[in-house]
Protein backbone atom coordinates (compact mmCIF):
# COMPACT_ATOMS: atom_id res chain seq x y z
CA UNK A 1 0.00 0.00 0.00
CA UNK A 2 1.56 3.61 -0.90
CA UNK A 3 2.38 5.83 1.84
CA UNK A 4 1.71 9.27 1.92
CA UNK A 5 4.77 11.12 1.44
CA UNK A 6 7.10 14.57 0.94
CA UNK A 7 6.62 14.74 -2.62
CA UNK A 8 3.10 15.47 -2.35
CA UNK A 9 3.35 17.67 0.61
CA UNK A 10 1.13 20.57 2.09
CA UNK A 11 0.76 23.56 3.63
CA UNK A 12 -2.70 24.24 4.71
CA UNK A 13 -3.75 27.97 6.42
CA UNK A 14 -7.18 27.45 8.07
CA UNK A 15 -9.58 29.38 10.45
CA UNK A 16 -10.89 27.34 12.86
CA UNK A 17 -13.43 28.18 15.95
CA UNK A 18 -11.14 28.45 19.35
CA UNK A 19 -12.51 25.40 21.20
CA UNK A 20 -10.53 22.98 23.14
CA UNK A 21 -11.51 20.58 20.87
CA UNK A 22 -10.25 21.87 17.45
CA UNK A 23 -7.02 20.56 17.00
CA UNK A 24 -8.44 17.39 17.51
CA UNK A 25 -11.00 18.15 14.95
CA UNK A 26 -8.69 19.19 12.44
CA UNK A 27 -5.91 16.40 12.81
CA UNK A 28 -9.18 13.45 12.67
CA UNK A 29 -10.37 14.69 9.59
CA UNK A 30 -7.10 14.50 7.66
CA UNK A 31 -6.29 11.07 9.31
CA UNK A 32 -9.87 9.85 7.68
CA UNK A 33 -8.89 10.49 4.34
CA UNK A 34 -5.38 9.01 5.03
CA UNK A 35 -3.00 12.11 5.07
CA UNK A 36 0.42 12.46 7.58
CA UNK A 37 0.08 15.74 9.70
CA UNK A 38 4.21 16.16 9.62
CA UNK A 39 3.28 20.16 11.57
CA UNK A 40 0.52 22.19 13.19
CA UNK A 41 1.77 25.38 14.20
CA UNK A 42 -0.94 28.25 15.61
CA UNK A 43 0.10 31.03 13.55
CA UNK A 44 -2.80 33.76 14.71
CA UNK A 45 -4.68 33.03 18.41
CA UNK A 46 -8.15 35.82 18.39
CA UNK A 47 -11.06 35.44 20.92
CA UNK A 48 -13.45 34.40 18.02
CA UNK A 49 -10.49 32.35 15.65
CA UNK A 50 -7.49 30.13 15.45
CA UNK A 51 -5.63 30.77 12.33
CA UNK A 52 -3.89 26.97 11.47
CA UNK A 53 -0.70 26.15 9.45
CA UNK A 54 -0.92 22.22 8.95
CA UNK A 55 1.74 21.06 7.05
CA UNK A 56 0.55 17.26 6.08
CA UNK A 57 1.86 14.47 3.28
CA UNK A 58 -0.53 13.26 0.77
CA UNK A 59 -0.25 10.39 -2.18
CA UNK A 60 -0.60 12.45 -5.24
CA UNK A 61 -2.48 15.79 -6.32
CA UNK A 62 -6.03 14.69 -6.06
CA UNK A 63 -5.27 13.25 -2.54
CA UNK A 64 -4.11 16.66 -1.46
CA UNK A 65 -7.40 18.12 -3.12
CA UNK A 66 -9.40 15.39 -0.22
CA UNK A 67 -7.41 16.53 2.30
CA UNK A 68 -8.02 20.31 1.67
CA UNK A 69 -11.80 19.17 0.79
CA UNK A 70 -12.37 17.19 4.06
CA UNK A 71 -10.66 20.45 6.32
CA UNK A 72 -13.56 22.42 4.74
CA UNK A 73 -16.13 20.75 5.75
CA UNK A 74 -15.87 21.03 9.00
CA UNK A 75 -18.31 23.01 11.11
CA UNK A 76 -16.91 26.85 11.43
CA UNK A 77 -13.65 25.96 9.60
CA UNK A 78 -12.88 27.37 6.60
CA UNK A 79 -9.36 27.16 4.39
CA UNK A 80 -7.74 30.20 3.36
CA UNK A 81 -5.02 28.92 1.43
CA UNK A 82 -3.21 25.50 0.21
CA UNK A 83 0.76 25.70 -0.37
CA UNK A 84 2.55 23.06 -2.33
CA UNK A 85 5.71 22.74 -0.11
CA UNK A 86 7.33 20.96 -3.60
CA UNK A 87 6.43 24.24 -5.70
CA UNK A 88 7.69 26.34 -2.75
CA UNK A 89 11.08 24.81 -3.10
CA UNK A 90 11.28 25.81 -6.58
CA UNK A 91 10.04 29.27 -6.53
CA UNK A 92 12.72 31.32 -8.39
CA UNK A 93 14.69 28.03 -9.23
CA UNK A 94 17.36 26.19 -6.85
CA UNK A 95 20.52 27.28 -8.14
CA UNK A 96 22.64 30.79 -7.74
CA UNK A 97 26.00 31.86 -8.83
CA UNK A 98 28.27 33.17 -6.41
CA UNK A 99 31.90 34.67 -6.78
CA UNK A 100 34.71 32.61 -4.95
CA UNK A 101 36.69 35.88 -4.55
CA UNK A 102 36.22 38.70 -2.63
CA UNK A 103 36.00 42.46 -4.68
CA UNK A 104 36.72 44.90 -2.04
CA UNK A 105 38.40 47.53 -3.66
CA UNK A 106 40.01 48.57 -6.93
CA UNK A 107 43.08 46.41 -5.98
CA UNK A 108 40.51 43.13 -6.03
CA UNK A 109 39.16 44.27 -9.26
CA UNK A 110 42.22 45.05 -10.78
CA UNK A 111 43.13 41.40 -10.50
CA UNK A 112 40.11 39.27 -10.78
CA UNK A 113 38.87 41.69 -14.05
CA UNK A 114 40.53 44.24 -15.94
CA UNK A 115 43.32 44.95 -16.44
CA UNK A 116 44.92 41.94 -14.58
CA UNK A 117 42.81 39.42 -16.10
CA UNK A 118 44.35 40.18 -19.48
CA UNK A 119 47.51 38.16 -18.41
CA UNK A 120 45.61 34.76 -17.42
CA UNK A 121 43.55 34.97 -20.99
CA UNK A 122 47.43 35.09 -23.09
CA UNK A 123 48.41 32.13 -20.68
CA UNK A 124 45.92 30.00 -21.69
CA UNK A 125 45.95 31.31 -25.34
CA UNK A 126 49.87 30.02 -25.41
CA UNK A 127 48.94 27.13 -23.37
CA UNK A 128 45.04 25.91 -23.85
CA UNK A 129 45.64 23.05 -21.00
CA UNK A 130 45.77 25.62 -18.38
CA UNK A 131 42.21 26.35 -18.65
CA UNK A 132 41.86 23.28 -16.02
CA UNK A 133 44.09 25.37 -13.62
CA UNK A 134 43.24 28.77 -13.98
CA UNK A 135 39.16 28.82 -14.47
CA UNK A 136 35.99 27.61 -13.85
CA UNK A 137 36.50 24.48 -16.22
CA UNK A 138 38.49 22.64 -13.29
CA UNK A 139 35.27 22.18 -11.49
CA UNK A 140 32.24 22.14 -13.63
CA UNK A 141 29.71 20.10 -15.38
CA UNK A 142 27.18 20.57 -17.75
CA UNK A 143 24.09 18.95 -17.13
CA UNK A 144 22.91 18.65 -21.04
CA UNK A 145 19.60 18.02 -22.07
CA UNK A 146 16.58 17.52 -24.79
CA UNK A 147 14.08 17.12 -22.55
CA UNK A 148 13.09 13.85 -24.85
CA UNK A 149 12.79 11.58 -21.49
CA UNK A 150 12.13 13.58 -18.72
CA UNK A 151 11.86 11.42 -15.63
CA UNK A 152 9.37 8.74 -16.48
CA UNK A 153 7.65 11.74 -17.66
CA UNK A 154 8.22 11.12 -21.70
CA UNK A 155 8.90 13.97 -24.16
CA UNK A 156 8.67 17.18 -22.28
CA UNK A 157 10.73 19.62 -23.78
CA UNK A 158 13.67 21.42 -22.63
CA UNK A 159 12.05 23.90 -20.21
CA UNK A 160 10.18 21.55 -18.39
CA UNK A 161 13.08 19.82 -17.68
CA UNK A 162 14.61 22.33 -16.00
CA UNK A 163 13.93 21.86 -12.92
CA UNK A 164 15.34 18.14 -13.00
CA UNK A 165 18.53 19.73 -14.38
CA UNK A 166 18.47 21.75 -11.76
CA UNK A 167 17.92 19.51 -9.06
CA UNK A 168 20.77 17.72 -10.51
CA UNK A 169 23.21 20.45 -10.59
CA UNK A 170 21.93 21.32 -6.45
CA UNK A 171 23.33 17.44 -5.84
CA UNK A 172 26.42 17.49 -7.62
CA UNK A 173 27.49 21.13 -5.25
CA UNK A 174 25.80 18.97 -2.59
CA UNK A 175 27.81 15.34 -2.65
CA UNK A 176 30.87 16.57 -4.44
CA UNK A 177 31.21 19.68 -4.12
CA UNK A 178 30.82 19.82 -8.33
CA UNK A 179 30.14 22.99 -9.69
CA UNK A 180 27.60 22.34 -12.53
CA UNK A 181 24.86 23.96 -14.62
CA UNK A 182 21.81 23.34 -16.52
CA UNK A 183 22.20 23.18 -20.31
CA UNK A 184 18.62 22.67 -21.70
CA UNK A 185 18.73 22.62 -25.78
CA UNK A 186 15.61 23.41 -27.79
CA UNK A 187 16.15 20.92 -30.30
CA UNK A 188 15.61 17.34 -30.54
CA UNK A 189 17.86 17.12 -33.59
CA UNK A 190 21.02 15.05 -32.97
CA UNK A 191 23.33 16.99 -35.49
CA UNK A 192 22.52 20.04 -33.74
CA UNK A 193 22.77 19.07 -30.06
CA UNK A 194 26.18 17.30 -30.79
CA UNK A 195 27.38 20.88 -32.41
CA UNK A 196 26.01 22.60 -29.50
CA UNK A 197 27.57 20.52 -26.96
CA UNK A 198 30.87 20.73 -28.95
CA UNK A 199 30.19 24.26 -29.04
CA UNK A 200 30.33 24.93 -25.52
CA UNK A 201 32.31 22.44 -24.32
CA UNK A 202 35.47 24.34 -23.67
CA UNK A 203 34.17 25.75 -20.38
CA UNK A 204 33.08 22.57 -18.95
CA UNK A 205 35.60 19.87 -17.01
CA UNK A 206 32.99 17.07 -18.49
CA UNK A 207 29.51 16.50 -19.72
CA UNK A 208 26.50 14.48 -17.96
CA UNK A 209 23.82 13.87 -20.99
CA UNK A 210 20.75 13.54 -19.06
CA UNK A 211 16.89 12.59 -20.12
CA UNK A 212 17.81 12.11 -23.80
CA UNK A 213 15.58 9.24 -25.28
CA UNK A 214 16.85 6.32 -26.37
CA UNK A 215 18.24 5.34 -29.31
CA UNK A 216 19.19 8.87 -30.28
CA UNK A 217 21.23 9.18 -26.54
CA UNK A 218 22.98 6.39 -28.00
CA UNK A 219 24.53 8.18 -30.90
CA UNK A 220 24.55 11.28 -29.26
CA UNK A 221 26.98 10.06 -26.34
CA UNK A 222 29.89 7.98 -29.19
CA UNK A 223 29.51 10.96 -31.44
CA UNK A 224 30.34 13.65 -28.85
CA UNK A 225 33.12 11.21 -26.77
CA UNK A 226 35.00 11.07 -30.44
CA UNK A 227 34.46 14.95 -30.62
CA UNK A 228 35.64 16.15 -27.30
CA UNK A 229 38.62 16.07 -24.48
CA UNK A 230 36.69 15.59 -21.75
CA UNK A 231 34.40 12.72 -20.79
CA UNK A 232 31.11 12.64 -21.81
CA UNK A 233 28.62 10.18 -19.55
CA UNK A 234 25.28 9.83 -20.04
CA UNK A 235 23.67 9.45 -16.18
CA UNK A 236 20.58 7.96 -17.45
CA UNK A 237 22.21 4.62 -18.90
CA UNK A 238 25.67 4.62 -16.99
CA UNK A 239 25.06 6.02 -14.02
CA UNK A 240 21.82 3.70 -13.30
CA UNK A 241 24.41 0.32 -14.57
CA UNK A 242 27.09 1.64 -11.43
CA UNK A 243 24.66 1.65 -8.94
CA UNK A 244 22.61 -1.50 -10.24
CA UNK A 245 26.11 -3.16 -10.62
CA UNK A 246 26.90 -2.29 -7.02
CA UNK A 247 23.75 -3.45 -5.23
CA UNK A 248 23.98 -6.51 -7.45
CA UNK A 249 27.45 -7.37 -5.85
CA UNK A 250 25.72 -7.44 -2.30
CA UNK A 251 22.86 -9.15 -2.78
CA UNK A 252 24.07 -11.80 -4.11
CA UNK A 253 26.47 -11.53 -0.98
CA UNK A 254 23.54 -11.74 1.03
CA UNK A 255 22.25 -14.85 -1.07
CA UNK A 256 25.22 -16.67 -1.23
CA UNK A 257 25.39 -17.22 -4.93
CA UNK A 258 28.04 -16.13 -7.61
CA UNK A 259 27.15 -14.14 -10.51
CA UNK A 260 29.07 -17.07 -12.84
CA UNK A 261 26.38 -19.31 -11.51
CA UNK A 262 23.11 -16.87 -11.84
CA UNK A 263 20.76 -16.65 -14.58
CA UNK A 264 20.22 -12.94 -15.03
CA UNK A 265 16.99 -11.15 -17.00
CA UNK A 266 17.73 -7.69 -17.75
CA UNK A 267 14.12 -6.23 -18.42
CA UNK A 268 14.02 -2.71 -20.70
CA UNK A 269 16.62 -2.26 -23.11
CA UNK A 270 16.74 1.21 -23.37
CA UNK A 271 19.97 3.55 -21.81
CA UNK A 272 19.93 1.77 -18.63
CA UNK A 273 19.26 -1.85 -19.53
CA UNK A 274 21.49 -1.40 -22.81
CA UNK A 275 24.67 -0.12 -20.01
CA UNK A 276 23.42 -1.90 -17.33
CA UNK A 277 24.21 -5.64 -19.75
CA UNK A 278 27.01 -3.62 -21.31
CA UNK A 279 28.83 -3.39 -17.94
CA UNK A 280 27.61 -7.00 -16.51
CA UNK A 281 28.79 -8.90 -20.04
CA UNK A 282 32.43 -9.04 -18.97
CA UNK A 283 31.59 -10.12 -15.62
CA UNK A 284 29.97 -13.42 -17.06
CA UNK A 285 27.14 -14.34 -15.69
CA UNK A 286 25.79 -18.02 -16.51
CA UNK A 287 23.64 -16.66 -18.79
CA UNK A 288 22.09 -13.26 -19.54
CA UNK A 289 18.66 -12.95 -21.59
CA UNK A 290 17.37 -8.98 -22.40
CA UNK A 291 13.94 -8.65 -22.94
CA UNK A 292 11.85 -5.53 -24.25
CA UNK A 293 8.03 -4.77 -25.13
CA UNK A 294 8.96 -7.12 -28.08
CA UNK A 295 9.89 -10.00 -25.66
CA UNK A 296 12.68 -12.08 -25.47
CA UNK A 297 15.53 -10.26 -27.54
CA UNK A 298 17.14 -13.17 -29.53
CA UNK A 299 19.57 -13.25 -32.52
CA UNK A 300 16.67 -14.43 -35.23
CA UNK A 301 14.40 -11.96 -34.19
CA UNK A 302 13.10 -9.86 -37.03
CA UNK A 303 13.25 -6.17 -37.34
CA UNK A 304 16.16 -5.35 -34.72
CA UNK A 305 17.39 -2.26 -34.91
CA UNK A 306 20.74 -1.45 -34.39
CA UNK A 307 20.58 -0.53 -30.50
CA UNK A 308 19.34 -3.98 -30.34
CA UNK A 309 21.53 -6.38 -32.50
CA UNK A 310 24.42 -5.77 -30.11
CA UNK A 311 22.43 -7.07 -27.18
CA UNK A 312 21.05 -10.08 -29.37
CA UNK A 313 24.86 -10.81 -30.09
CA UNK A 314 25.92 -11.01 -26.65
CA UNK A 315 23.21 -12.64 -24.95
CA UNK A 316 20.66 -15.02 -24.38
CA UNK A 317 23.33 -17.98 -25.41
CA UNK A 318 20.83 -20.47 -24.76
CA UNK A 319 18.42 -18.82 -27.70
CA UNK A 320 15.12 -18.07 -25.63
CA UNK A 321 12.49 -16.98 -27.28
CA UNK A 322 8.78 -16.06 -26.00
CA UNK A 323 8.11 -13.29 -23.75
CA UNK A 324 9.54 -12.17 -20.06
CA UNK A 325 7.18 -14.96 -18.10
CA UNK A 326 9.11 -17.29 -20.16
CA UNK A 327 12.37 -15.71 -19.35
CA UNK A 328 11.90 -15.05 -15.27
CA UNK A 329 11.12 -18.76 -15.55
CA UNK A 330 14.25 -20.02 -13.06
CA UNK A 331 16.13 -17.38 -13.14
CA UNK A 332 18.29 -16.03 -10.23
CA UNK A 333 17.89 -12.45 -10.88
CA UNK A 334 15.56 -10.07 -12.22
CA UNK A 335 16.24 -6.78 -12.78
CA UNK A 336 13.85 -4.29 -14.72
CA UNK A 337 14.31 -0.87 -16.02
CA UNK A 338 11.24 -0.87 -17.67
CA UNK A 339 7.43 -0.04 -17.06
CA UNK A 340 4.76 -0.70 -14.18
CA UNK A 341 3.39 -3.78 -13.38
CA UNK A 342 4.40 -6.59 -15.61
CA UNK A 343 5.35 -9.16 -13.15
CA UNK A 344 2.90 -10.82 -10.80
CA UNK A 345 3.86 -13.04 -7.10
CA UNK A 346 3.67 -16.37 -9.86
CA UNK A 347 6.33 -15.11 -12.18
CA UNK A 348 8.51 -14.33 -8.96
CA UNK A 349 7.23 -17.90 -7.17
CA UNK A 350 8.92 -19.72 -10.45
CA UNK A 351 12.47 -18.12 -10.31
CA UNK A 352 15.13 -20.30 -8.62
CA UNK A 353 15.72 -20.56 -5.06
CA UNK A 354 16.01 -17.43 -3.27
CA UNK A 355 15.90 -14.90 -6.33
CA UNK A 356 16.96 -10.94 -6.07
CA UNK A 357 14.15 -8.62 -7.69
CA UNK A 358 15.42 -5.22 -8.57
CA UNK A 359 12.39 -3.19 -9.73
CA UNK A 360 13.34 -0.10 -10.96
CA UNK A 361 10.31 1.53 -12.59
CA UNK A 362 9.68 4.99 -11.02
CA UNK A 363 7.81 5.86 -9.86
CA UNK A 364 5.47 2.27 -10.08
CA UNK A 365 7.49 -0.30 -10.03
CA UNK A 366 7.18 -3.73 -12.31
CA UNK A 367 5.99 -5.54 -9.33
CA UNK A 368 4.61 -4.04 -5.96
CA UNK A 369 7.74 -4.49 -3.87
CA UNK A 370 5.51 -5.83 -0.88
CA UNK A 371 4.01 -8.92 -3.06
CA UNK A 372 7.40 -9.21 -4.69
CA UNK A 373 8.42 -10.45 -1.28
CA UNK A 374 6.74 -12.95 -0.72
CA UNK A 375 9.35 -14.81 -2.42
CA UNK A 376 12.13 -13.09 -3.92
CA UNK A 377 15.45 -13.41 -0.75
CA UNK A 378 16.34 -9.70 -1.79
CA UNK A 379 14.21 -6.76 -3.38
CA UNK A 380 14.87 -3.23 -4.24
CA UNK A 381 13.14 -0.70 -6.26
CA UNK A 382 13.81 2.75 -7.09
CA UNK A 383 11.71 4.35 -4.56
CA UNK A 384 12.59 6.20 -1.69
CA UNK A 385 9.60 4.34 0.14
CA UNK A 386 10.95 0.94 0.05
CA UNK A 387 14.74 -0.56 1.39
CA UNK A 388 17.26 -0.74 -1.35
CA UNK A 389 16.94 2.08 -3.12
CA UNK A 390 18.63 2.31 -6.62
CA UNK A 391 19.34 5.66 -6.52
CA UNK A 392 22.23 7.25 -9.10
CA UNK A 393 22.99 9.98 -6.41
CA UNK A 394 25.15 7.09 -5.15
CA UNK A 395 27.85 7.33 -8.33
CA UNK A 396 27.38 10.15 -10.80
CA UNK A 397 28.72 12.89 -7.88
CA UNK A 398 31.46 10.71 -6.89
CA UNK A 399 32.14 9.88 -10.49
CA UNK A 400 32.78 13.24 -11.83
CA UNK A 401 34.77 14.12 -9.04
CA UNK A 402 36.86 11.62 -9.41
CA UNK A 403 36.75 12.47 -13.13
CA UNK A 404 37.29 16.15 -12.79
CA UNK A 405 40.26 16.11 -9.90
CA UNK A 406 42.05 13.39 -12.45
CA UNK A 407 41.85 15.84 -15.43
CA UNK A 408 40.70 12.67 -17.47
CA UNK A 409 39.75 12.96 -20.80
CA UNK A 410 37.86 10.16 -21.33
CA UNK A 411 35.73 7.71 -19.20
CA UNK A 412 35.98 4.26 -19.53
CA UNK A 413 34.20 0.81 -18.08
CA UNK A 414 37.34 0.01 -15.60
CA UNK A 415 36.70 3.61 -13.96
CA UNK A 416 32.50 2.68 -13.70
CA UNK A 417 33.83 -1.00 -12.48
CA UNK A 418 35.90 0.45 -10.01
CA UNK A 419 32.83 3.10 -8.85
CA UNK A 420 30.65 0.13 -8.36
CA UNK A 421 33.27 -1.89 -6.54
CA UNK A 422 33.45 1.70 -3.99
CA UNK A 423 29.97 1.78 -3.62
CA UNK A 424 29.19 -1.84 -2.70
CA UNK A 425 32.10 -1.77 -0.28
CA UNK A 426 30.74 1.17 1.54
CA UNK A 427 28.19 -1.02 3.79
CA UNK A 428 30.38 -3.11 6.08
CA UNK A 429 30.20 -7.12 5.92
CA UNK A 430 28.50 -7.22 9.15
CA UNK A 431 25.76 -4.59 8.16
CA UNK A 432 24.92 -6.37 5.36
CA UNK A 433 21.57 -8.31 4.87
CA UNK A 434 18.70 -8.50 2.47
CA UNK A 435 17.16 -5.24 3.49
CA UNK A 436 20.73 -2.87 3.28
CA UNK A 437 22.52 -4.01 0.11
CA UNK A 438 23.41 0.00 -1.07
CA UNK A 439 24.59 2.63 1.48
CA UNK A 440 22.04 5.47 1.94
CA UNK A 441 22.49 8.24 -0.57
CA UNK A 442 23.13 10.57 2.39
CA UNK A 443 26.16 8.56 4.03
CA UNK A 444 29.14 10.64 3.38
CA UNK A 445 31.53 8.28 2.74
CA UNK A 446 30.10 7.43 -0.49
CA UNK A 447 30.84 10.12 -2.84
CA UNK A 448 34.62 10.56 -1.67
CA UNK A 449 35.16 6.48 -2.24
CA UNK A 450 33.63 6.49 -5.49
CA UNK A 451 35.92 9.44 -6.78
CA UNK A 452 38.67 8.02 -5.35
CA UNK A 453 38.15 4.59 -7.03
CA UNK A 454 37.48 6.81 -10.26
CA UNK A 455 40.30 8.97 -10.04
CA UNK A 456 42.86 5.86 -9.61
CA UNK A 457 41.20 4.06 -12.24
CA UNK A 458 41.45 7.31 -14.49
CA UNK A 459 45.00 7.69 -13.96
CA UNK A 460 45.79 4.14 -15.10
CA UNK A 461 43.15 3.76 -17.40
CA UNK A 462 45.44 2.99 -20.41
CA UNK A 463 46.24 -0.39 -18.79
CA UNK A 464 44.72 -3.75 -20.61
CA UNK A 465 42.16 -4.60 -17.71
CA UNK A 466 40.73 -1.49 -18.48
CA UNK A 467 41.21 0.83 -21.39
CA UNK A 468 38.22 -0.14 -23.32
CA UNK A 469 35.66 3.27 -23.73
CA UNK A 470 32.11 2.96 -23.10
Amino acid sequence: MPIPGPGYSIIVRVEAPPSAGAAGDLTSAIGRVGGVITAFDVVESHADRLVVDISCDALSEDHSSSVTDALGTLPGVRVRKVSDRTFLVHLGGKLEVTSKVALRNRDDLSRAYTPGVARVCQAIAANPDDARRLTIKRNTVAVVTDGSAVLGLGNLGPAAALPVMEGKAALFKKFAGVDAWPVCLDTQDSEEIVRAVQLIAPVYGSINLEDIAAPRCFEIEARLRSLLDIPVFHDDQHGTAVVVLAALRNALRVVGKRLADCRVVVCGVGAAGSATIRLLLPLAPAHLTAVDVDGVVHAERPGLDPSLEWIAAGTNAAGLTGGLRDAVRGADVFIGVSAPNLLDVADVASMAPDPIVFALANPDPEIDPLAAQQHAAVVATGRSDYPNQINNVLAFPGVFRGLLDAGAHKITDGMLVAASTAIADVVPAENLNASFIVPSVFDAHVAPAVADAVRRAAEQHLTPAAATEV
